[in-house]
């Protein structure tokens, strides 16, 4: 009851404002504001209550100035992004209605209170705040006054949604989050901890994506409103596969003959980097990372190694550290990396959204690009827009993802679900570093089928794609899953949403080149048939169809075909792929 008085109070709000209306350029999302609160709308109906320090007492009179988005990606969901906005000023505050959500940011202060009110009975998938946002998306309709991380997935009504996040973190500021007294989610600014003497006049872009799930899925609204591209020449960016030693030994890479048997499975199923992970500056036997660096650029493969951020987790664990902390220890790092070869770095356990943690992570991205290096953020916070600025920013981890299957034996029960919802919230606003993957068991075993774990490879979206399993289990795989991995793309020209709800099942279909992969995954535990429409897809040649056999013992059903299939019966934590060539 107390939903539909709320609902009925911004149904009249919207009513009695609709002169006084402020809309997206294709009409679908609206704003008005009615004492001290906006009533945002989609196709005319009230989704969400939003609280400024800057609501106008009137809208009326307002005159939009268009703003264009137009820009091309290295890596992420989608290589030619476009969208359009109308935009407003509204006192301090400068407002974008685009096309598929709203971004707005408070200018000439350092911050502005800013409140979503989500109404009782609201369906919410919202992550409980750690530092590493790793946690789980659980459903649920109630409010739980708490400590929320970003994306806030709601569904206000039924089939229309709205994913709360925020966008360009700059230096001089720190990230937010979201908490919780009530129906009330304040945005809360992180320490200012920085010492960078940087004073920036406005806070970063509060957004909100809106309308269907697609509409949400193929949004690029986070980089849209983030900056530019800074590097002169990224040219040298290359997304792609890498081969990951962490997953099956729970350990680092300071044993060079296990380095050399993930070299030469990178090397075998063509893929163009292998990952030197924790632990190098320890190597056994002799060796050194040198060694490793060579005979991976030997075999073919790029190497990229392993770095503690060192203000995170420091006592304790792994090395290298504090190579990277002062500016000219990290010049002197990086360069050391260029000269030798390497490709990348991966930079591990930081200490959440603090100001010093954004300034250190642009200091490291923009250092990591003057020597050509990619980069990939682990323990860290997740992606707001800096894919686009600083490209060489390939993924970030900002994930529950497949190492916890080391870790504790929560994650085999709970897998299917989760994986099935990250498509909806974590992965729509950036690059994900899930490790997916795995035919075979870590320190805890998984439930998912081979064709879930294969499917996971295109559903989710990362410039570098870490695969998970030991190179004994992907190299006697069929030679038709090993072909599949060794083609697979890590930058996709186009993303499409084609059926599926947050926590059941997902089917994602994504374009690279005249290649059509479409990754379906089942998270219940009960046999379920996903819907696969696929009319915008033609000109079929072939396509080739992994699914789960059902038997243990020879578990894939592979097939090639001719015309798709409208529907696929998924197993239990089962999936499927088509790889389609037109």
């Amino acid at each position: 009851m107390k939903r539909l008085f709320l609902w009925l109070a911004m149904a009249s709000t919207m009513m009695t404002l609709s002169a006084q209306q402020l809309l997206s350029p294709n009409g679908k999302i609206g704003v008005t504001a009615q004492d001290g609160q906006w009533v945002v709308s989609f196709q005319q109906r009230p989704v969400l209550q939003i609280k400024t320090a800057a609501n106008a007492p009137s809208l009326a009179g307002l005159k939009p100035t268009p703003v264009q988005a137009d820009y091309t990606m290295l890596s992420g969901k989608r290589r030619h992004c476009v969208n359009s906005a109308n935009e407003y000023v509204v006192g301090s505050l400068r407002l974008r209605l685009y096309n598929d959500g709203l971004a707005f940011r408070y200018e000439g202060v350092a911050d502005g209170a800013t409140t979503y009110v989500i109404a009782d009975g609201t369906k919410r998938w919202l992550m409980k705040w750690t530092d590493s946002y790793e946690g789980f998306f659980p459903r649920t309709t109630t409010a739980q006054d708490g400590r929320w991380g970003y994306p806030a997935l709601l569904e206000p009504r039924d089939g229309v949604f709205a994913l709360i996040t925020e966008a360009n973190i700059e230096r001089g500021q720190s990230a937010s989050c979201l908490y919780s007294e009530g129906n009330d989610y304040r945005v809360v600014a992180d320490k200012k901890d920085g010492a960078t003497g940087i004073a920036v006049s406005h806070t970063p872009w509060r957004v909100v994506i809106i309308g269907t799930l697609g509409d949400v899925v193929e949004s690029t609204l986070v980089t849209d409103v983030s900056e530019p591209c800074r590097l002169e020449d990224a040219s040298w960016v290359k997304p792609g596969v890498a081969a990951w030693v962490y997953w099956a030994y729970n350990h680092g890479s300071n044993d060079y003959n296990i380095i050399k048997r993930y070299t030469d499975m990178a090397a075998a199923l063509k893929l163009p980097y292998v990952l030197i992970d924790a632990e190098w500056d320890q190597m056994l036997d002799g060796k050194t990372v040198e060694d490793a660096v060579s005979y991976a650029k030997s075999q073919g493969v790029r190497p990229m190694i392993w770095y503690n951020s060192s203000v995170g987790w420091i006592d304790g664990a792994p090395t290298p550290k504090f190579r990277l902390n002062k500016a000219e220890d990290r010049e002197r790092e990086f360069a050391w990396c260029e000269q030798i070869g390497v490709a990348g770095v991966k930079i591990d356990f930081f200490s959440g959204d603090t100001q010093r943690n954004m300034d250190y992570c642009i200091d490291l991205l923009e250092s990591a690009a003057r020597h050509h290096l990619l980069v990939n953020f682990h323990g860290a916070t997740i992606p707001r827009g800096w894919q686009r600025t600083y490209p060489n920013l390939l993924s970030t981890e900002g994930v529950y993802g497949a190492e916890w299957y080391n870790n504790v034996p929560t994650f085999t029960d709970r897998a299917a679900a989760h994986n099935a919802t990250l498509p909806f919230t974590r992965n729509v606003i950036g690059p994900m570093d899930y490790t997916p993957c795995a035919f075979t068991d870590s320190q805890h075993p998984h439930i998912t089928t081979h064709a879930h774990e294969l499917a996971l490879t295109a559903l989710y979206e990362s410039g570098l794609q870490h695969l998970a399993d030991r190179p004994e289990s992907f190299l006697t795989q069929p030679q038709a899953v090993k072909d599949y991995l060794s083609e697979l793309p890590t930058a996709w020209d186009e993303t499409r949403f084609v059926s599926g709800y947050p926590g059941e099942s997902c089917v994602l279909a994504r374009r690279s080149g005249k290649t059509w992969y479409v990754a379906g995954i089942n998270g219940t535990d009960s046999e379920q048939t996903l819907r696969v429409p696929l009319d915008f897809i033609s000109q079929l040649q072939s396509a080739t169809i992994f699914a789960d056999s059902g038997n243990k013992e020879q578990p894939w059903r592979i097939d090639t075909v001719r015309t798709l299939p409208a529907t696929v019966v998924c197993q239990p934590r089962g999936g499927f792929l088509f790889v389609i060539k037109l």
